[in-house]
């Protein structure tokens, strides 16, 4: 969820997102990972960008990750393979504050090969700089501050004053949800606009991929609880045969102690 609100931002608002990452407006446009490679590494965060002279590469991320270093060296080759004449930027930014020492890794190293890459702990960034530009308006609750609060009803009132109700509901429902990683709902409610946000093109692919996944988890419960059945099932068929309870366990890929369970109910059922 919060790597979609971070995509949207970056996509819809190049230039403000290239002015704080690398300090100056570029235009920039996607650059999909297959057209770096055949196979992109999994990486739910990754955001490539490009113009004629540079690639940006920059991964948000909530949660530390060991595997961020050889993410970034890995597409470092894959970009000067495809594009040598290109410089490349790569940048990680981490959305919540966190004690973990995997949040300072800025580079990739074994023997006689080292490679740096960026890092932006947002939680250490002055926040005058997200309230600049529009599409740095929801990073604002994220960063140096010791009263979110305060910079969330900042955040909100500059909102409002966005002529363009497209553009407002998108940034609403982007700062509402970044928020939540410090902030809790109650709150974020109180000072956001909730008849705005369910405008956003932003709010709806989120409401509509969480409603995908729970249909895909209800699909999947209903598959799990129709097989344990079945194999319930034949599981009693096999003890009214005699068969031992370890048998039993190893032809339905039930575990010893389901099995003695329905073995105390099958002696009980034939006991009555």
């Amino acid at each position: 969820m919060y790597d979609n609100i971070c995509k949207y931002l970056a996509q819809s608002f190049p230039e403000d997102i290239s002015s704080w990452l690398i300090g100056y407006p570029v235009k920039l446009t996607e650059l999909k990972p297959t057209e770096l490679s055949l196979e992109p590494i999994r990486a739910d965060s990754l955001i490539l960008q490009q113009n004629e002279e540079l690639i940006l590469h920059s991964e948000f991320q909530t949660n530390p990750d060991d595997e961020i270093p050889f993410r970034m060296i890995d597409y470092r080759l894959r970009g000067y393979r495809k594009y040598p004449q290109k410089q490349m930027r790569q940048i990680v930014v981490y959305l919540r504050k966190t004690n973990s020492e995997l949040v300072y890794q800025n580079s990739f190293n074994i023997l006689n090969t080292n490679h740096n890459f960026e890092v932006i702990r947002l939680w250490e960034q002055p926040t005058e700089i997200f309230l600049e530009n529009p599409g740095l308006l929801p990073f604002a609750v994220l960063s140096k501050t010791k009263n979110p609060q305060t910079i969330l009803t900042h955040v909100g009132g500059l909102i409002d004053k966005i002529e363009d109700r497209r553009l407002q509901s998108n940034l609403s429902a982007s700062t509402a949800i970044l928020a939540g990683l410090v902030l809790n709902q109650n709150f974020i409610s109180n000072i956001l606009r909730s008849d705005i946000m369910r405008e956003s093109v932003v709010y709806q692919s989120i409401f509509h991929e969480g409603e995908l996944k729970g249909e895909l988890r209800g699909e999947l419960r209903g598959e799990l609880k129709g097989e344990k059945l079945k194999a319930q099932q034949i599981a009693l068929n096999l003890l009214q045969e005699n068969f031992s309870v370890q048998k039993v366990a190893q032809i339905t890929n039930l575990t010893v102690s389901e099995i003695e369970d329905l073995k105390i109910i099958f002696d009980a059922q034939n006991n009555n």
